[in-house]
């Protein structure tokens, strides 16, 4: 795949691969894409969420289980 860029966007290109440690401008064009899905598998997370049905509220308690389930989860994933 080529892109054409315009002097001013392929300088500005140029200047984040070199201030960013990228090694080619395809890598630093891979990470932009990278992020674009990040943020479209959010946003439809965000709408899912606010689409579905109310739950019970959220309370401090409904915290400490998580953290309790993520801590359980982590150190039988770290035994395995």
């Amino acid at each position: 795949m080529n892109i054409s860029l315009p002097d001013s966007l392929r300088a500005f290109v140029d200047q984040r691969v070199n201030e960013r440690g990228y090694g080619t401008s395809s890598e630093y064009v891979r990470e932009l894409i990278r992020k674009d899905q990040d943020r479209q598998q959010l946003r439809g997370l965000l709408l899912a969420g606010a689409t579905s049905a109310p739950t019970a509220p959220v309370d401090e308690a409904s915290f400490d289980s998580l953290r309790d389930r993520v801590r359980k989860a982590a150190r039988s994933g770290s035994k395995a």
